[in-house]
C-alpha cells in the first residue's frame, strides 16, 4: 500500500515527488470490452494516470433504482491492470457534454433552481447516491492498495454558483463515505470562478486550453501553496449538430502541453480518448456569452479531436504528445498496442425492408396517454430521452389563425388532420400556414439533449408553454411519451407488426439484417435518412441527423458478431433510401 499526499509544491507518493500525467477517458463512452486497449493507448502515449467522470443519471435512472453501479469499479480495476493511477470525478454534476450534466432528470425537475445548492431537496438525493457509489471508490484507493489517488468535489462549480457551504458539505460527505485520498476542485482560471468554486483545505486546480503561465499565475493569486495542475487541458473540442466540425492543430496543442509541463505542473489531458455518446445521451449547450441563447445540441461522436480517436487509433496529435511526454519518463515508453480489428469484408449493404409506422411504435412501446388542460413536459411524462406525441383539437368552425407551440423544446414535426404541416423549433415555433377549425393537430416533439452547462441546466423539455391558436390557448391536450430505452426490449420490438413500408420516406421503425463473416470496428452510413436513432444487435449507437457535421455512426467491433446481425432505424422525420451501409 502507498500514500498519495499533496505537498506545498508537489504531489507525493510515500514522500517522493511525482508529476501526474493524466488523460481523461470516460468508461461510459467506451464499450467495456475495449477498455483494456484504450487504457494501454494512454499508457503508450506517456501517461501514468487516467481520469473519469461518473454520470449519476446513467446509474440511477429512477429514484432508488440503480443500474450497474459496479461498472465504475470494473473500470478502475482495468486501469490498475494497465499500470495507471486513477482520478475519479463523481459530481454530482459533471458537465462532460452529457445530458443534463449527469444530473438525473427526475431530480432537476423536482428541485428546479435549487439544484447544486445546499437545499435539502437536492442534497438528500446526493447523499443517498454517494453512499451507494462510493464503496466502488473507497476499496480501490491507493491507501488500500488500489489505483485511486484523488477524488473531485463537484465540478467547475465556480462557473455556476457560489454556495460555498454546499461545497464544504460535499467534501465532508466524501470523507464520511470513506474517501481518504486528497480531494480537489477544478475551475476556470478566473477570479469569480476560483472564489465561487474553491473549498478551504481542498486542492484547487484550473482548466484551460492554452496560456498555462497566465492561468497558473491567476491560481497562485488565490492559492499560494499546493501543486500546480491543469485538471482539464482542452486539447480539442466537441461538435454541435448543424455547425462546422471543430479541430485543433496538433502542433499547437503539443506546444500548449509543453508549456504546462515547463511550468512544473501536472496535467490531465481532456480528452485523451473521447469515445461516443451512445443511446442518445449527448447533452446540449446554450449559445452566447451568458449561456442563455439558442440551443446547441451535441453530436453523437465525442471524438473531441483527441490524440486517441473515436475508434481507438493514434492520431498525429498522439505522436506529438508522446514526444512531449517522453521527456518526463524514467524509462522508455511502452509500445503502442495494435489497432483493434475492423470489419473484414468491404462495404456491407443492409436492406431495411420491414417497417412499423411511428404511431404504432409509440402506442405499443410508449407510456400511458394522458389528457390534461395544458401539455405536460417530458419530465412529467417520465421521459428522459426520446419523444412525445401531443394531440389537441382546434374547435370550429373558425377562420384560419396562426398556430404556435409556445415554449417548444426542442424540435417538433407537426401534422394537421394527418397531413404534415411543418417542422418547428424553439427559434421558429409558428406554422407557416394558418390553421382553420375544426382540426386535429399533432406535434411529435423530440428532445435533442438537455443543457449540460450554465444557468439553464435542468430546464424542462417538450411543449413548456402551450398550443396557441392566435392568442387563445387550446386546452384538452392528449400526450404520450416514448422513452428511447423502450426499444432496448428486444421481445417488445419483435412483437410489433412489421411489414413493407407503405411509401418512400415514411416515418417509423425500420428493421433489416445482414450476415457478417469477420466482425470488427465499423462505421454505419445512412444515405438519405433525416433524423433518428440506430440500434445494432440491440445496442443503441445514438442519434443521426442529416444537418451534420457528423455523417456516420461508430460501431464498436464487440457489438457486431459473426453470422446474422440485426439493424433497427427509428426515423422521426423522413426515411432514406431503404438501406444503410456498414463499412
Amino acid at each position: 500500500m502507498a500514500e498519495f499526499t499533496v505537498g506545498d509544491k508537489d504531489f507525493l507518493v510515500d514522500g517522493r515527488p511525482v508529476r501526474l500525467l493524466s488523460g481523461a477517458l470516460h468508461y461510459f463512452r467506451v464499450h467495456e470490452e475495449q477498455w483494456p486497449h484504450r487504457l494501454r493507448m494512454l499508457r503508450a502515449m506517456g501517461l501514468n494516470c487516467v481520469e473519469t467522470y461518473v454520470p449519476w443519471d446513467l446509474h440511477e435512472p429512477a429514484p432508488g433504482r440503480y443500474a450497474d453501479v459496479a461498472a465504475l469499479g470494473r473500470f478502475l480495476d482495468a486501469a490498475e491492470d494497465a499500470g495507471l493511477w486513477a482520478i475519479v470525478r463523481p459530481g454530482p454534476y459533471i458537465c462532460a457534454e452529457w445530458d443534463n450534466g449527469g444530473l438525473p432528470y427526475w431530480l432537476t425537475a423536482a428541485v428546479g433552481a435549487r439544484v447544486r445548492t445546499g437545499d435539502p431537496a437536492f442534497v438528500g438525493p446526493v447523499e443517498r447516491w454517494f453512499r451507494r457509489l462510493m464503496p466502488q471508490v473507497v476499496s480501490r484507493q491507493i491507501s488500500r492498495g488500489g489505483p485511486v489517488i484523488m477524488v473531485q468535489v463537484e465540478n467547475e462549480y465556480g462557473s455556476y454558483g457560489s454556495d460555498l457551504p454546499y461545497l464544504s458539505s460535499l467534501a465532508a460527505l466524501l470523507r464520511t463515505c470513506g474517501i481518504d485520498v486528497p480531494l480537489f476542485t477544478s475551475d476556470g482560471p478566473e477570479d469569480h470562478m476560483l472564489t465561487g468554486g474553491s473549498v478551504r483545505g481542498v486542492l484547487a486546480t484550473v482548466n484551460f486550453g492554452s496560456g498555462a503561465r497566465a492561468a497558473f499565475a491567476t491560481l497562485r493569486e488565490h492559492r499560494a501553496r499546493g501543486p500546480l495542475m491543469c485538471m482539464e487541458f482542452w486539447c480539442g473540442w466537441f461538435d454541435h449538430w448543424g455547425a462546422a466540425h471543430v479541430v485543433r492543430d496538433p502542433a499547437d496543442a503539443a506546444d500548449a502541453l509543453r508549456e504546462i509541463l515547463e511550468c512544473g505542473a501536472s496535467v490531465n489531458i481532456y480528452m485523451a480518448h473521447g469515445g461516443t455518446n451512445f443511446a442518445g445521451r449527448a447533452g446540449a449547450n446554450r449559445a452566447g456569452a451568458l449561456h442563455g441563447g439558442v440551443l446547441e445540441p451535441d453530436v453523437t461522436s465525442y471524438d473531441y479531436d483527441a490524440p486517441v480517436d473515436e475508434a481507438g487509433r493514434p492520431t498525429a496529435k498522439f505522436w506529438l504528445f508522446r514526444e512531449v511526454l517522453a521527456r518526463y519518463q524514467q524509462g522508455p515508453l511502452p509500445d503502442v498496442p495494435p489497432a483493434p480489428p475492423v470489419l473484414g469484408e468491404g462495404p456491407v449493404r443492409v436492406a431495411l425492408d420491414a417497417w412499423v409506422p411511428l404511431d404504432e411504435v409509440i402506442d405499443a412501446l410508449g407510456g400511458p396517454e394522458t389528457r390534461t388542460p395544458m401539455p405536460p413536459s417530458f419530465e412529467e411524462l417520465g421521459v428522459d430521452r426520446g419523444l412525445v406525441r401531443y394531440r389537441v383539437a382546434v374547435p370550429g368552425p373558425r377562420r384560419p389563425y396562426p398556430l404556435t407551440l409556445a415554449g417548444l423544446r426542442d424540435l417538433a414535426v407537426v401534422q394537421v388532420d394527418g397531413v404534415r404541416a411543418g417542422v418547428l423549433s424553439e427559434q421558429d415555433p409558428v406554422l407557416a400556414e394558418p390553421v382553420a377549425g375544426p382540426a386535429v393537430v399533432e406535434a411529435w416533439v423530440e428532445s435533442l439533449g438537455r443543457v449540460n452547462y450554465g444557468p439553464r441546466t435542468g430546464e424542462p423539455k417538450g411543449i413548456t408553454g402551450g398550443f396557441l391558436h392566435e392568442r387563445q390557448y387550446l386546452h384538452g391536450v392528449r400526450a404520450r411519451g416514448l422513452r428511447l430505452d423502450a426499444l432496448d426490449d428486444a421481445e417488445a420490438v419483435a412483437a410489433l407488426a412489421f411489414r413493407a413500408p407503405v411509401r418512400p420516406g415514411a416515418r417509423g421503425l425500420y428493421r433489416g439484417s445482414v450476415d457478417i463473416a469477420s466482425p470488427g470496428d465499423a462505421r454505419l452510413w445512412l444515405p438519405g435518412w433525416t433524423r433518428g436513432f440506430v440500434w445494432v444487435n440491440g445496442c443503441c449507437l445514438g442519434r443521426y441527423w442529416a444537418v451534420g457535421p457528423q455523417e456516420s455512426l461508430y460501431v464498436p467491433g464487440p457489438v457486431l458478431r459473426a453470422g446474422r446481425n440485426e439493424v433497427w432505424v427509428l426515423e422521426l422525420e423522413s426515411a432514406g433510401e431503404g438501406h444503410v451501409q456498414l463499412a
